[in-house]
């Protein structure tokens, strides 16, 4: 028997200007359905933000971004639905200014410290 299991996860990116399609990720979201964990990561740089997009409203990203933590978490309306439940209804395609990435898989034997390896990777800039 493995110490590792399957885990999911997407990124979470602001897209300032829909037609012109430029992102920053600001977060990590990570599922492991063996575990039932679901967590998620953010971190907003401002200044990446501003250079796709002076005129973006960062306190509609803000509240946004603190939307889609307090889902995670299964606040709000999200608390009826399972952990995996919250991590699909989250990764579902939209065409807002905060999207999900497309979904991709791994093993871990630690989500906590996947997480952060991926959020210290694919966010925060090198």
């Amino acid at each position: 028997m493995s110490d590792r299991d399957t885990f999911e996860y997407a990124l979470l990116r602001v897209v300032p200007d829909i037609e012109r399609g430029e992102l920053v990720n600001v977060g990590v979201l990570l599922y492991c359905r063996h575990r039932e964990h679901l967590d998620a990561r953010t971190a907003l740089d401002v200044g990446r933000v501003r250079a796709l997009d002076r005129a973006t409203d960062l306190d509609a990203v803000r509240d946004a971004v603190e939307a889609w933590e307090r889902a995670v978490r299964g606040e709000g309306p999200a608390a009826v639905l399972s952990p995996g439940e919250r991590f699909r209804w989250l990764t579902a395609p939209r065409s807002t200014v905060l999207q999900p990435g497309p979904v991709h898989t791994g093993l871990t034997a630690d989500p906590d410290a996947e997480i952060e390896r991926l959020v210290a990777r694919l966010v925060h800039p090198a």
